[in-house]
């Protein structure tokens, strides 16, 4: 029998918002409150949102979709919606820059985002939470930039050597993507063009279990190696992320 299962869409969005400086909880409330259930009805799915814990601001979000086409749809019926026209105002009053945006596919079949029995809590119940102290469980996402035409070998490489390595170290690997070369379907949004990426989004149950885990990883051979691979093109981005109260995309790996 199968396993059921909520793959979280063939195409996401990585994006990461510079903010003003002490704006982060202020979009963070007003996205949960107005822009979770809201975007869901047009057909995406918001995966999760996070804080960044080394940039404190940096707000760091995942949406996915079915495909390109109806990525275009979904992103139409938002923001030409009310409730982007309403609270837009308000959610631009708080940022810097919007654009840094990575367009992304699993980088296996099976790779994407899985969340089977996650129910994300009502927005009053998320509300309850201390914001700033209750970390929960940590997500790391590395993004490793390329060589021309080293994609197939790196993601080979990862899936049969680095995976392994990371559930052995009390790891779950939530997600591997690869970058979604299609034309941008809604040009409104810029995303990051003439990028070739593989990423990887690795869960930990809690920030003890992320320190205790990290440090056997930080050694690895094999991982070392893939920081150091000669199919670089330059040094490995890594994002240190504190899912919010609503984030659907917690430590559940994927198979």
């Amino acid at each position: 029998m199968n396993r059921p299962s909520r793959l979280a869409s063939p195409v996401v969005e990585l994006r990461q918002y510079t903010l003003k400086p002490g704006q982060r909880e202020t979009l963070i409330a007003l996205f949960d409150r107005e822009f979770v259930e809201t975007q869901e009805a047009t057909g995406m799915t918001v995966i999760g949102q996070f804080r960044d814990l080394d940039r404190p601001d940096m707000f760091v979000w995942l949406r996915g979709f079915e495909d390109m086409e109806a990525r275009r749809n979904a992103l139409t019926a938002f923001y030409g919606g009310p409730v982007w026209a309403e609270h837009r105002d308000a959610a631009n009053a708080t940022m810097i820059d919007s654009d840094n945006v990575l367009l992304l596919k699993p980088a296996w079949p099976g790779a994407g985002f899985d969340l089977p029995r996650r129910q994300r809590p009502a927005c009053a119940e998320a509300g309850k939470q201390n914001s700033e102290s209750a970390l929960g469980g940590i997500v790391e996402i590395s993004i490793h930039h390329l060589q021309p035409g080293k994609e197939a070998g790196f993601t080979e490489r990862f899936r049969t050597e680095a995976a392994p390595q990371l559930a052995a170290n009390g790891a779950s690997l939530l997600g591997a993507f690869v970058t979604e070369s299609a034309e941008n379907t809604f040009p409104r949004l810029p995303v990051r063009t003439g990028e070739n990426v593989f990423l990887s989004a690795i869960g930990f149950d809690n920030e003890d279990g992320h320190a205790f885990s990290r440090a056997p990883l930080a050694t690895s051979p094999h991982l070392q190696a893939f920081q150091r691979s000669a199919e670089l093109a330059r040094p490995t981005e890594v994002l240190q992320l504190s899912p919010t109260a609503r984030s659907l995309l917690g430590t559940s790996a994927i198979a």
